[in-house]
């Protein structure tokens, strides 16, 4: 069984990362939170799991078992909740978010790193 490590992007990385991440949020698809992206890692839809550095540790742990399982990649973004919804352009905290589709961003790079 082939398993994928969670990758931690550093704070250099992280302003590209967040452009990245907006990018995908404008162009592309993504869901937000832990239900509806534990479920689609269960299943294996998806391309990309992003989890912020302060999501709870359980619900990391469960995400990045169902993603090793289904073979997903897990980028863990260096800021935190708060700062996720901000560069998501949302007025709540993102802990955790899947990206369905990619669109014109080069987030898949970040989880090649």
């Amino acid at each position: 069984m082939a398993t994928k490590a969670s990758k931690n992007v550093s704070k250099t990385d992280s302003a590209a990362m967040s452009k990245a991440i907006r990018m995908c949020v404008e162009s592309g698809s993504v869901v937000f939170g832990e239900r509806i992206t534990v479920k689609k890692a269960m299943s294996g839809s998806g391309k990309l799991v992003i989890l912020a550095a302060n999501a709870p540790a359980e619900n990391a742990s469960d995400i990045r078992r169902y993603c090793a399982l289904s073979n997903l990649p897990v980028v863990t973004f260096a800021g935190t909740s708060m700062e996720l919804g901000s560069v998501c352009g949302k007025p709540f905290p993102v802990s955790m978010m899947m990206v369905d589709e990619v669109g014109n961003s080069p987030i898949m790079d970040f989880a090649k790193k």
